[in-house]
């Protein structure tokens, strides 16, 4: 069986990931578990923590046994800490899955870095929803010319602490490649006051912070007299430990190389 470490265990996806590995659906065993020093979880159980029985595996701080222990590693945690979860993938040769988001060029490059020798598959939306999503914005961008305008629209929770989400700029990628450009080229990320009219060809993002909105995006063609509208909305964020579980047995047999959940779905 794959075994499988979650790093950032007692985080609220690091939990839903323990429930999954645990609920015993997949080929694949809870090998350890880590979290931060200062964690409310350290020492207890990972049943425990999440109201099942217990399982044998105790929520740590050491990362290095982690990666002695595991065969794969899933990583929910910050930025930072990504880039040192995918040094420690390099150093020991163990495989990786990141649904982290807010991720940069610094951190994506030590992704890169990483994938020459191990297996690594990262994803700001690890829902099979958002990546078909993706699939069909780059499509549609192809087949449409500069007449009609590329609008991205995301809501999350009051909570939130990165904007754009990385969701947002996954689909903005991909309009961006379907239209052969660079997303930091034609992104406007914002609009505030009196900016003129809008650019041709550029994609325009807008951002939605309140309550407890787990994830909405759409995806707005507007031309002129009609509208193509795509959208996602996640009701529940068990779905993203689902969809990080399959990418994990997904990349199990799989050789060294940067990895994504349009991979794992073969589109």
């Amino acid at each position: 069986m794959l075994k499988i470490a979650i790093l950032g265990a007692a985080g609220r996806m690091g939990q839903m990931l323990l429930r999954e590995v645990l609920s015993k659906q997949y080929d694949a065993t809870l090998a350890a578990a880590v979290d931060h020093p200062q964690s409310w979880a350290n020492g207890k159980d990972t049943g425990g923590i999440i109201g099942i029985d217990p399982s044998g595996v105790t929520v740590t701080t050491d990362k290095d046994a982690a990666f002695k222990a595991a065969d794969l590693l899933i990583d929910f945690t910050t930025p930072a800490a990504a880039i040192d979860h995918a040094a420690m993938a390099l150093q020991y040769g163990k495989k990786l899955v990141i649904g982290t988001t807010g991720l940069g060029a610094v951190e994506e490059a030590a992704l890169k870095t990483a994938a020459q020798k191990t297996a690594v598959l990262y994803s700001a939306n690890m829902s099979i929803g958002v990546t078909l999503l993706s699939a069909l914005v780059e499509q549609v961008a192809a087949k449409l010319d500069h007449e009609y305008d590329i609008e991205i629209f995301e809501a999350h929770h009051r909570h939130k602490v990165d904007a754009p989400s990385g969701t947002a700029l996954l689909l903005g990628k991909a309009a961006a490649k379907g239209r052969n450009v660079r997303l930091e080229d034609a992104m406007v990320p914002a609009r505030f006051g009196n900016i003129g009219a809008r650019v041709p060809g550029s994609i325009g993002i807008s951002v939605f912070r309140g309550g407890d909105v787990i994830g909405d995006h759409s995806v707005t063609f507007a031309g002129i007299g009609e509208r193509i509208e795509l959208a996602h909305k996640a009701s529940d964020r068990g779905l993203f430990a689902k969809g990080a579980l399959r990418a994990a047995v997904w990349l199990k047999d799989k050789p060294a190389g940067l990895y994504s959940m349009r991979n794992v779905l073969g589109v």
